[in-house]
């Protein structure tokens, strides 16, 4: 998602290590690892931003072309794409199908 062309550019700058190392605590967390998430919580992390309905939607879109591409199994998948949309309201304002 750092080098997408619709996304990429809010992560300019950002440790991309880092990112990492968040991105797989929170995600371990959701699917039920016991490990700590030191990152902040997502509606702070992601105020500085205006992230519309269509960058959530394409970081989700990516999420779904590498859980395919890794072979994820599809409930795994599923559990996982659906608890991104759960956090919609975190990251954004717009509703799904919403890019204002």
């Amino acid at each position: 998602m750092v080098c997408d062309l619709m996304i990429g550019f809010f992560f300019a700058g950002v440790d991309k290590a880092r990112l990492v190392e968040r991105e797989f605590a929170f995600t371990a967390r959701f699917l039920g690892h016991d490990c700590a998430y030191e990152g902040r919580p997502l509606r702070a992390a992601h105020a500085a931003h205006r992230i519309m309905g269509g960058h959530f939607a394409r970081r989700k879109q990516i999420l779904r072309e590498v859980l395919e591409a890794r072979q994820v199994p599809k409930d795994v998948a599923e559990a996982w794409l659906n608890h991104v949309e759960s956090l919609r309201d975190q990251v954004t304002a717009d509703g799904p199908g919403e890019c204002a």
